[in-house]
């Protein structure tokens, strides 16, 4: 791979970036912790612009870069702090639509580049879908590039007026190599005796509880698993404006599943269970199913936004809103374990296809060096 500059567009001094995050999702702030890192690593000068909380959480300056306090996007100072912040900048590369539009406004009448990483896309009813549809068409027609995690998002960007839209290259952090499985993990049996069980299968679910996740579909869902024996017991890691409604579900109708609130280790709780469960009626470039599939633990996902893209036939995949579907999938699985075992080489086999870390900071450096080179004079 021929190595990319990471100099000024005069050769000068060190490209300086300011990363702009608005602190909310946490799978772009961990890759903007793992861009930083292999930024710094290069010698390119990272400024990581974030709420404070954020900084505490993902450690940025440990990464190699400055962190800037830049209040969440509701604090009216926001726009402010963040233009003190990218002056002098070479370039700034804000993530998520919330940083993108801030950071749109702060370089106003200033000629610095923006690129946007589109990680997800909010979704919403009525007005409030209207107006970020707005907030989206501002933004990607301020941006030099705009990046997606997926096809479908950089369809979107394209179809909102980008200039540029391209596919970005997006590690799972802390993942350089997908060749080999992780070792067996000791914790499992303790994890499962915690969860209540023993004896019986464990399906993990692990995302925020909003519309978005389909778990009201999961719910129905689980209804069918009622039957087996052993019966499944599903596990819901993550917090969210739904917990209430879904617990009062659960009670009621007697179902096989809890919610286990937000949760650190993820990881160690998928490497528990029998199957991972991904009911979204929509979905970026997913964590859980990156992780799942480099765990070895077979997938039932819904095939919504990237998730075809993203696990090819190393998983089963659904109809969304099809709780009928997704049972049965879940229910095949359980009595098929050849099946199980085969998805789990094909999770392998698809997850040392995925970018790693390097080569996601070399996409990104190469994006840098296009909108900062000189051109000749034509």
């Amino acid at each position: 791979m021929t190595p990319v500059s990471s100099h000024s567009p005069h050769g000068q001094s060190p490209l300086r970036t300011v990363q702009v995050l608005g602190g909310g999702n946490a799978g772009s702030s961990a890759h903007v912790r793992s861009l930083a890192a292999g930024l710094a690593a290069r010698g390119v000068r990272v400024t990581v612009c974030a709420p404070v909380e954020a900084d505490r959480t993902y450690d940025f300056s440990g990464a190699g870069a400055e962190h800037v306090h830049v209040p969440r996007s509701s604090d009216p100072g926001s726009v402010a702090a963040l233009r003190a912040a990218c002056t002098g900048a070479d370039l700034v590369h804000a993530h998520g639509l919330h940083a993108s539009f801030r950071a749109a406004l702060a370089l106003a009448g200033r000629h610095t580049p923006l690129i946007v990483t589109w990680h997800n896309r909010a979704h919403a009813q009525g007005a409030r879908a209207h107006f970020l549809r707005v907030l989206e068409r501002r933004v990607v027609r301020a941006a030099a590039v705009v990046l997606g995690t997926t096809s479908d998002l950089v369809d979107c960007a394209r179809k909102a007026g980008a200039r540029d839209a391209r596919l970005a290259a997006v590690a799972l952090p802390g993942r350089r190599t997908s060749a080999e499985p992780d070792e067996p993990d000791l914790a499992r049996p303790k994890i499962r005796a915690e969860l209540g069980a023993i004896g019986r299968p464990l399906l993990m679910a692990v995302g925020s509880l909003d519309p978005q996740r389909g778990y009201d579909v999961l719910l129905d869902a689980a209804r069918a698993w009622r039957g087996l024996d052993p019966v499944p017991l599903v596990a819901v890691a993550g917090e969210g404006p739904l917990r209430a409604v879904l617990q009062r579900r659960i009670e009621e109708e007697g179902l096989p599943v809890r919610l286990i609130g937000r949760r650190d280790d993820v990881g160690e709780l998928l490497a528990a269970a029998d199957l991972a469960l991904l009911p979204s009626r929509w979905e970026p470039r997913s964590v859980l199913a990156q992780e799942a599939l480099h765990a070895r633990v077979p997938l039932v996902a819904t095939a919504v936004g990237g998730v075809p893209e993203l696990v090819g036939d190393a998983a089963e995949l659904v109809p969304p809103e099809d709780a009928e579907a997704f049972a049965a999938a879940v229910v095949r699985l359980l009595g098929d374990p050849e099946r199980r075992e085969l998805l789990r080489e094909k999770g392998l086999r698809q997850a040392a296809t995925w970018p790693t870390e390097d080569e996601t900071v070399a996409q990104v450096l190469s994006v840098y060096d296009e909108l900062t080179q000189p051109r000749p004079l034509i």
